[in-house]
């Protein structure tokens, strides 16, 4: 994770402020895929314990054609023979499925788990199609009742909605998993899977990084993840899910292999492990800048001389040789605290001791709101714009302002659906849209197919189609109906709303620190809440409950359980009863989780009765009064 893009950069910059302020703090970090532990080592100040133990052997196959090879780095091909595929295919099921995917996971499944891992979403699910295609009967009857479960939670999930995918693949135990699911279907598929309910998941190489889920045998379909080729650390990531400790006494994977591949992959098993590099300098030096200015405002440092000692103990000067080539790291940084001077995001004052670096109110607002610098100026500029003219009787003004800047490179507009959505507006929303540069004219001209000859900024437009989606999802509060309309997958849509949610707060918090943004803080605060749970306003207290999502909370609400405290006060046995499919260990928990709410407001609001009743400590003596009781 340290060495991934911006992510890695935010992780460096949290562990160098961590190692500056405190010096007893004590990190453990853990990998199985770094080639450079020693700059690692001298980043976190760390000692280092290596163990090649591993509580399941993993052996390594690939196949080319119908033969099965074992991975050896020690033959000078690298791979030995192994075996012959011995499964019997009919001409039609060769020419789909040439890769003899069927036979490599009719071999484990259902008495074993598998993971496919697949190129693209797609992909994934195509490939779960297919093999249910050719599974016989006996597959539908392993663990029946129990994937009828799964399909009904699956179905409640989608407050009724289920994917044609999974409704076909689920009765045969296998199941897809990528970024398209929503959160809560991703969440199904992977208890389902962890507890064998499913025998095999197609999913995409993210899977692999981020959650536990062993296999008996995992298959790589291709050594590409969409069109690059896979990495070293990708591809031991992947293999290393096969083999459950306590279940399997070995793990396999084996790796699908086309004959002109066979070179390139013979590299990919062989080579070292990759390095893994600081991400500060990445995008620009985007990373470096942002912790700059947060050191300054946060008062770590206020000088130059601090900020270099402070630098000092970042991985990025530990890999200064590699990575500063044009110009030293001191020399970035003083060019960088000019960047942010131009911005208008610090000042730099000098006097007879040296420089002192201050934060300007923008500067503290954009970092207090995480606002990321590339878009800090362009929000103010579009918060500014949005005070001369904002449209209070709909949401989609409020909603433009908060869509993220950078999710709008990816969803390209469908022109039909943009046209048709956008004379569902009324006129005042129509108007709003063109005066942030986005007229009905343009998008009917681009819907018809028609050239336009006026400039208009693609970025707005795609961020305003964004803003239509969001603002049909909080008109309607049906994810999958929304998805269906706009053409995009449902996860993504998901995805849309969490980060507008983030970005809502973001922004929030930026207008807290200008004072000329006074009017956008209470709408923006009870946007945050509708962004965050996207349903209907009554139901929000109710999704605020742990364990309770939209199709539960609208069960509770129909059930007469109305608000927090109807809820703390709940029987749970009588819940299991009144509540269609609610297990007592699920009541039980949305009653004490209730509780629990209903105390926290409780204490809140009893510490501000507290507050008004105190005498000032500070009231002059000759003015104070009797105290209240």
């Amino acid at each position: 994770m340290l060495g991934d893009g911006s992510r890695g950069a935010v992780i460096e910059m949290t562990l160098a402020k961590v190692l500056y302020m405190s010096k007893t703090t004590q990190i453990i970090g853990m990998s199985a895929t770094l080639g450079n532990i020693k700059d690692l080592q001298t980043f976190l100040r760390a000692e280092n314990y290596t163990n090649d133990f591993r509580p399941v052997q993993l052996n390594e196959f690939v196949k080319l054609k119908d033969t099965i090879y074992e991975v050896d780095p020690k033959e000078e091909e690298c791979f030995r023979f192994s075996r012959l595929l011995n499964f019997k295919y009919s001409s039609a099921m060769q020419k789909m499925d040439p890769d003899h995917i069927i036979a490599l996971v009719t071999e484990v499944i259902p008495t074993h788990s598998c993971l496919v891992f697949c190129p693209t979403k797609k992909n994934c699910e195509n490939v779960a199609g297919m093999i249910c295609k050719y599974l016989k009967e006996e597959f539908l009857q392993h663990r029946e009742a129990e994937k009828a479960v799964l399909l009904r939670e699956l179905r409640d999930s989608g407050n009724g909605s289920l994917c044609p995918v999974l409704r076909r693949t689920v009765p045969y135990g296998l199941a897809y998993h990528h970024s398209g699911l929503t959160s809560e279907e991703r969440k199904l598929v992977e208890e389902a899977y962890s507890n064998g309910v499913l025998c095999l998941l197609t999913c995409t190489s993210t899977l692999a990084a981020g959650i536990n889920l062993p296999a008996r045998r995992v298959i790589l379909r291709s050594p590409y993840v969409a069109t690059e080729f896979l990495k070293r650390s990708q591809y031991k990531q992947m293999v290393g899910r096969a083999g459950r400790a306590g279940i399997d006494t070995v793990g396999e994977s084996i790796l699908i292999l086309q004959d002109k591949e066979r070179n390139m992959a013979k590299t990919l098993i062989c080579a070292p492990m990759e390095n893994c590099y600081s991400n500060l300098m990445h995008d620009d030096g985007k990373g470096l800048l942002s912790l700059i200015l947060s050191l300054i405002g946060l008062n770590i440092t206020t000088s130059l001389d601090q900020m270099r000692e402070f630098l000092c103990g970042t991985l990025l000067c530990v890999q200064q040789r590699a990575l500063c080539v044009e110009k030293s790291l001191w020399e970035v940084v003083q060019q960088c605290v000019e960047i942010l001077r131009d911005k208008d995001l610090v000042t730099v004052t000098t006097d007879s001791q040296g420089q002192t670096l201050q934060v300007t109110k923008l500067g503290k607002a954009t970092y207090k709101g995480s606002v990321d610098l590339t878009y800090s100026d362009v929000l103010y500029k579009d918060l500014s714009k949005g005070l001369e003219g904002l449209l209070l009787n709909s949401y989609l003004h409020l909603v433009y302002l908060v869509t993220p800047y950078d999710m709008t490179s990816q969803c390209k507009p469908d022109w039909m659906t943009f046209f048709r959505q956008f004379t569902l507006l009324s006129a005042a929303e129509q108007k709003m849209s063109a005066a942030v540069g986005v007229p009905e004219s343009f998008v009917a001209r681009k819907a018809a197919g028609q050239t336009v000859k006026k400039s208009v900024n693609m970025e707005v437009v795609q961020r305003m189609y964004l803003a239509l989606v969001l603002f049909t999802l909080l008109k309607e509060t049906n994810l999958w109906s929304v998805a269906d309309r706009f053409q995009l997958s449902r996860g993504f849509i998901q995805t849309l709303l969490s980060s507008s949610s983030a970005f809502c707060c973001c922004v929030l918090h930026f207008t807290e620190e200008l004072e000329e943004f006074w009017p956008f803080r209470a709408l923006l605060t009870e946007l945050t809440r509708r962004l965050s749970y996207c349903v209907k306003a009554e139901l929000i207290p109710l999704m605020e409950v742990a364990g309770v999502m939209e199709s539960r909370a609208k069960q509770l609400y129909s059930a007469g359980y109305k608000t927090l405290t109807h809820l703390a006060n709940a029987d749970p046995a009588v819940l299991c009863k009144t509540i269609e499919n609610l297990y007592k260990k699920q009541a039980n928990q949305i009653v004490a989780s209730a509780k629990m709410l209903v105390n926290e407001k409780a204490a809140a609001l009893q510490e501000e009765v507290d507050e008004l009743l105190t005498t000032p400590s500070d009231l002059p003596a000759g003015l104070k009064t009797q105290e209240l009781t």
